[in-house]
């Protein structure tokens, strides 16, 4: 077991926070597994209740830990890593990493455009538009909440039951030929509310990404969604050349 110096200029915490981390990295502490309790800790590695809280919060605080009011604090799931390198889909992304993924549509409606829904589309107020609201998840854990809105006019037809049976970018390749020429998307740091926790089986107040994604066909605007990603379960890489 590794021990503490007491007597280096590493701070404790750090160094309790360092041993933690290296028995979560090299499996000895398994995602979701409980951490000894703070007293445990005090005895283990003879170090103050404070050194301990300390490391734990900091802990938290990047990530490796969380903590249910009641029951102790635990080793946190391993985050995705999904790579803002090219063009990619939700599905195609959890295949890869060997994760089945699912969707539940939770509602699904034709609207007419706002003015506001208008401009980021590039369509006229009032236009006839797709609106649904989908529940992703990887291996039944719930991921993200996204809703879409997709034009009527481009995707004639297209129903609940078909984005219920397959991804949303299959049926648009395989049922209307769409070629998908770029994808922007705008991240921002947030707080999830209640009802966004309630689906995504997260805790409300705690920290999520949201992401905006406006998916071109050539000079036509296809897609416009608008997701909440869980904090917990999502870390994001852009590769930056000059």
């Amino acid at each position: 077991m590794k021990s503490i110096d007491k007597e280096g200029r590493i701070p404790l915490y750090y160094q309790l926070m360092d041993i933690i981390i290296e028995m979560i990295e090299e499996g000895l502490l398994s995602e979701n597994d409980q951490l000894p309790s703070e007293r445990e800790l005090c005895e283990t590695y003879n170090v103050s209740r404070s050194t301990v809280r300390q490391a734990i919060q900091e802990l938290e605080k990047d990530g490796y830990i969380y903590r249910q009011h009641g029951k102790g604090t635990f080793v946190s799931p391993e985050k995705f890593k999904q790579d803002l390198l090219s063009f990619y889909s939700f599905t195609d992304e959890m295949r890869k990493i060997g994760k089945i993924p699912s969707s539940q549509v939770l509602d699904f409606k034709v609207i007419e455009c706002s003015e506001e829904l208008a401009k980021k589309m590039r369509l006229d107020a009032g236009e006839r538009v797709y609106m649904f609201t989908r529940l992703r998840l990887a291996d039944n854990e719930p991921m993200m909440l996204e809703t879409s809105y997709v034009p009527c006019n481009r995707f004639p037809g297209l129903t609940k039951e078909q984005l219920e049976e397959s991804a949303m970018y299959e049926i648009f390749t395989k049922k209307y030929n769409t070629v998908f020429t770029c994808a922007e998307e705008i991240f921002q740091s947030v707080l999830t509310k209640e009802e966004e926790a309630a689906f995504l089986s997260y805790r409300s107040g705690l920290p999520a990404m949201m992401i905006e994604r406006i998916t071109h066909e050539n000079d036509m605007i296809i897609e416009y969604t608008k997701g909440i990603a869980r904090g917990d379960r999502f870390k994001y890489h852009a590769l930056l050349k000059k």
